[in-house]
């Protein structure tokens, strides 16, 4: 992010889109993208029910009259309607970003755009995804008496088994006994009902998108970022509304712990901050990361000598730990047989883990003379893991990160963790356009039903120009001069090189809107 961009003139010279019946309450959304993506939401719920990560049985749709939605030309048209929505929302955001660049809008403007555009998607099927059907069957098994460590969704026939994915049908869960305890209270109150089991689980993990939104505005100025900025990257990116809401994964519980959990730590109250990161943790096991840095910080607040400090300190957090996470487990009534199911995601080969995308090119080639391409994989693994292990001695939010791109297999979702935190920093303009292209790809880099799309090399090539062209846009408006008589309108003079990132990024002191 130290890189600057050259804003076109155009950029800072837009008209003001204040408009005298929006009111202060809501921090003066700007019209435009506000509706643009409630448009681009709407038609992702309708192209839901059609392309997205529908039912094998609806109980509504199918043998019905609006069962051709489906299937078919009225399963295809539903597609288009999704990547329409896909392209208004990423629109919409682009809009707003230009505004929050250009210190038109502030936080509370940005979280109320967020907020329209995550509504309507409340009520939508999963969203290119299928992974809340497998949280649904897990928290069904330990009612039905299997222990969800022990045996996968498919040890249990029905209709909650009959929606997960076949890849993880004989997989045992790798979450924490407290995500277990809230997919088994989801599975008890909704029985065989998995629409209404789909609603209230995604409404369970909303929680953890309101502790990001409190947490966010305070850890931002404390990082030296803007506020309206890290509302923009965090709360209203694409990523965020289609994947994390849309699509109904638990890496939204474990976020907003973790930055409550962290900002708890740095007002001083150690306990009450590894409390809840020891809860992210026992939601999936890789958010344990952080726990070492909060006991490190807990340390700079005693006295005595520096080992003193840290013994004290870590002696602290293990007994935090222990009783929370002991009652988490005792709360689910299971054991620790989560850990070994850990190694579950490692199943997944892709090159979005970029250790295994080395392994797979190396090993392709050793294949043309006979080697192993899997034996390869592994061993990238392997430095990869030695290489994360490497940055978390050194900073904690980059291991968040790096913990997504460097463990054996990544999905989308998982970036999410690294980017909440990334958000907080300060940002220049090049910074962002890099940010705009990745969370563009990581949307769309699989199908609205939830099949990945990352060895469609033609589909990623089409998307990739998508995301470069939303990148430009957010520093050109209309760049390929599409709008009525941009072409016939002279080119604007050379413009001096923009202002140092220091004057796009405010100090952390600066007054900012407050996002609630």
């Amino acid at each position: 992010m130290s890189a600057t961009a050259r804003v076109d003139p155009d950029f800072r010279s837009e008209p003001s889109t204040t408009d005298a019946h929006r009111t202060a309450r809501f921090g003066n959304p700007p019209r435009r993208p506000l509706v643009i993506g409630l448009l681009g939401s709407l038609m992702l719920l309708v192209g839901g029910f059609g392309a997205g990560g529908v039912l094998v049985r609806d109980p509504i749709m199918t043998n019905s009259v609006i069962g051709f939605w489906r299937y078919g030309h009225g399963h295809d048209i539903a597609a288009i309607l999704m990547y329409g929505g896909v392209g208004l929302l990423l629109w919409a955001w682009i809009m707003l970003g230009r505004d929050v660049l250009a210190h038109r809008v502030g936080g509370r403007a940005v979280l109320t755009n967020a907020l329209v555009w995550i509504a309507p998607l409340l009520l939508a099927p999963p969203l290119f995804t299928r992974d809340i059907f497998s949280y649904l069957a897990q928290g069904a098994l330990p009612l039905h008496g299997f222990d969800p460590y022990a045996v996968g969704p498919d040890a249990m026939p029905g209709i909650l088994t009959d929606n997960v994915h076949y890849f993880w049908q004989d997989t045992p869960a790798p979450y924490g006994p407290l995500f277990i305890i809230i997919a088994k209270t989801v599975a008890w109150l909704v029985g065989n009902n998995i629409i209404a089991g789909v609603l209230l689980m995604r409404l369970a993990l909303l929680a953890g998108l309101a502790l990001l939104v409190w947490a966010l505005p305070e850890l931002t100025r404390r990082l030296g970022g803007r506020v309206p900025v890290a509302l923009w990257v965090a709360v209203a990116n694409p990523m965020m509304v289609i994947n994390m809401i849309g699509g109904g994964h638990n890496d939204l519980l474990v976020v907003g712990l973790l930055a409550a959990g962290a900002l708890l730590a740095l007002r001083g109250q150690h306990a009450a901050g590894i409390g809840l990161v020891t809860l992210a943790m026992a939601v999936k096991a890789s958010a344990g990361l952080a726990l070492p840095f909060l006991v490190l910080v807990w340390a700079a607040h005693m006295t005595g000598s520096r080992w003193v400090r840290i013994g004290k300190a870590t002696a602290a957090g293990i007994g935090v730990f222990a009783v929370v996470f002991a009652a988490c487990t005792l709360l689910a009534r299971v054991n620790l047989g989560w850990l070994p199911a850990l190694s579950a995601p490692s199943m997944i080969v892709n090159w979005m883990s970029l250790p295994t995308a080395i392994g797979q090119i190396v090993g392709w080639f050793a294949s043309l003379f006979g080697g192993s391409q899997q034996l390869f994989i592994n061993i990238f693994r392997g430095i990869g893991a030695a290489v994360l292990l490497w940055i978390a001695v050194r900073q904690w939010w980059a291991v968040l990160l790096a913990t997504s791109v460097l463990s054996p297999a990544t999905l989308p979702w998982y970036v999410s963790w690294g980017m909440a935190f990334l958000a907080m920093a300060p940002w220049t303009v090049r910074g962002l356009q890099c940010l705009v292209v990745a969370s563009t790809m990581l949307v769309i880099v699989y199908y609205p039903n939830g099949e990945d799309a990352l060895y469609n090399w033609g589909y990623l090539a089409a998307c990739l120009a998508v995301a470069l062209l939303a990148a430009w846009s957010l520093v050109k408006p209309d760049p390929l001069r599409l709008a009525a008589g941009a072409r016939s309108k002279p080119q604007p003079a050379e413009e001096p090189p923009e202002k140092p990132a220091a004057e796009i990024a405010e100090p952390a002191v600066a007054a900012e809107p407050r996002a609630s």
